[in-house]
């Protein structure tokens, strides 16, 4: 076999890529693509495919808009995209989004789990999943909290300014609870999960985390809450990396992809 015909060989399957391959290649293409503009001999070097692989699958995408290819500055993402991810976006509705993580995780740990976001200066409770434990737990679905005084409404402001964390503060607290307070929340920024110490009800504490959407920003949280009684302080700790987690695979739903808005 000759080297050219060795080479004709090796190139076929680059070249006419079929099925379930073309989509996954096409895909490629758009995450290269979403970098920035970049031309067609670059793109088929970072896909490390032939160019004219490369562009049969660029002109496809061109021609369904997903693509826009501008003279001297090489392919861009198209019209389409925009479309379709405002149409994710209006349907990534975090109640149903959150709701079978929450589940799991009320259903892993017996206790109760909460879903809010911030309504203004109060936290707003979207969702409820109750424990399993004989104990109440004076919250309801449609009713707003202190941001101050909750584990929830202190993760919805990890990434707030010191200022901001302050006016939520004086809202509900003394001014002599100012250090205790800042110093915890310090902590909680640092460590992305929050508390509630008995600060919003007698002998109910809670172990909470905020949920990031596509931006990187906390959208909502959610809190994992029981009686005292259950809730040492060597539980709490051994909780933060399992709220940590339900968080987090909220938050990939909702399109967050690891990075935070932290200031």
């Amino acid at each position: 076999m000759s080297s050219a015909t060795a080479e004709h060989d090796e190139d076929a399957p680059k070249a006419t890529p079929s099925g379930s391959q073309t989509l996954l290649r096409g895909l490629d293409v758009l995450e290269a693509v979403a970098d920035g503009p970049i031309s067609l001999a670059k793109l088929a070097q970072r896909l490390d495919l032939t160019r004219s692989t490369t562009h049969r699958l660029a002109a496809a995408l061109v021609e369904r808009d997903f693509l826009i290819l501008t003279p001297r500055e090489g392919y861009q993402l198209g019209p389409k995209l925009l479309e379709l991810g405002y149409l994710a976006q209006q349907q990534m509705d975090i109640p149903r989004v959150a709701r079978p993580h929450i589940e799991d995780l009320a259903a892993a740990t017996e206790d109760t789990v909460h879903l809010g976001v911030l309504d203004g200066d109060e936290a707003l409770y979207l969702d409820k999943i109750p424990g399993r434990r004989r104990i109440e737990i004076g919250s309801r679905v449609g009713e707003r909290h202190p941001i101050a005084s909750t584990g929830l409404g202190k993760a919805l402001i990890l990434d707030e300014s010191e200022a901001r964390w302050r006016s939520f503060h004086d809202k509900h607290f003394s001014e002599t609870d100012w250090p205790v307070w800042h110093q915890r929340m310090r902590n909680y920024a640092n460590g992305g999960y929050a508390f509630d110490l008995e600060e919003n009800e007698d002998r109910i504490r809670c172990v909470a985390a905020p949920i990031r959407g596509a931006s990187g920003k906390i959208i909502a949280a959610i809190s994992l809450s029981s009686a005292a009684q259950y809730m040492n302080d060597e539980r709490m700790q051994e909780l933060i990396a399992t709220v940590k987690d339900t968080a987090r695979a909220i938050s990939k739903g909702m399109g967050w992809s690891g990075g935070t808005g932290r200031r």
